[in-house]
């Protein structure tokens, strides 16, 4: 019996009528704080270059992916073998350069961009914008690194939001160590000052998107 077969039986085990009260008790939402604390482990195993407890904290999160498809078979709506299907058809249909007849790619740049016509083709686009959708539970940082991408691929105009000649500079020798405390040091001043570094960056970030949607053509 695979790893997986044990843990797809034991998930189902500790759902059963006779299994564990906690986990019997939970549904997809109640237990989405405990997804969120799960990635965050993973990613901090990741931060360390701790390979065993990495390998620990990818089990915690496979844990839940098994746990959310037995609540949906429960249901009757779907399967972990459907979850699994449904993703590998998504690889394969999005990868045509490695599984299929699509023109060999040279670089990752050229893979993203087919991916995003693929995925536009299958999703459609009810109206063409200048930036794709993100999921509104997207941390604000991450946010405002995709809408910068967006930014400089689509060559967008955001007028006087964005200080390009101090991003350049900034960017110049800019280590990994160096943003670090720069982020630090901002973040420890937003306390003092009591501003909420989230919210700022938030709005921010969508008041960039406001000017290069007013300037911008939408691509589409």
């Amino acid at each position: 019996m695979s790893g997986l077969d044990l843990l797809l039986a034991t998930t189902a085990r500790l759902r059963a009528p006779d299994g564990c009260p906690w986990d019997r008790e939970q549904t997809h939402r109640t237990i989405c704080d405990c997804l969120v604390e799960e990635v965050c482990e993973l990613l901090q195993a990741i931060d360390r270059n701790d390979d065993a407890n990495l390998r620990e904290e990818l089990g915690d999160l496979l844990f839940h992916v098994v746990l959310h498809a037995q609540m949906a078979t429960e249901a009757g709506k779907f399967n972990f073998d459907d979850v699994a299907r449904e993703v590998n058809d998504k690889m394969v249909r999005r990868h045509p350069h490695v599984f299929g007849d699509g023109v060999k790619l040279g670089d990752s740049e050229a893979v993203v961009k087919q991916w995003e016509q693929i995925k536009l083709k299958e999703k459609g686009a009810a109206k063409p914008t200048l930036f794709k959708a993100l999921p509104p539970t997207l941390n604000p940082v991450l946010t405002a690194r995709e809408v910068w991408k967006q930014v400089q691929k689509k060559v967008l105009d955001t007028g006087t939001t964005v200080n390009r000649a101090a991003v350049a500079t900034t960017a110049q020798g800019l280590s990994e160590a160096a943003a670090g405390q720069k982020l630090f040091e901002l973040i420890a001043a937003c306390r003092d000052a009591g501003i909420d570094p989230d919210s700022a960056l938030r709005r921010h970030t969508a008041t960039v998107v406001a000017e290069a949607e007013k300037h911008g053509t939408p691509q589409g």
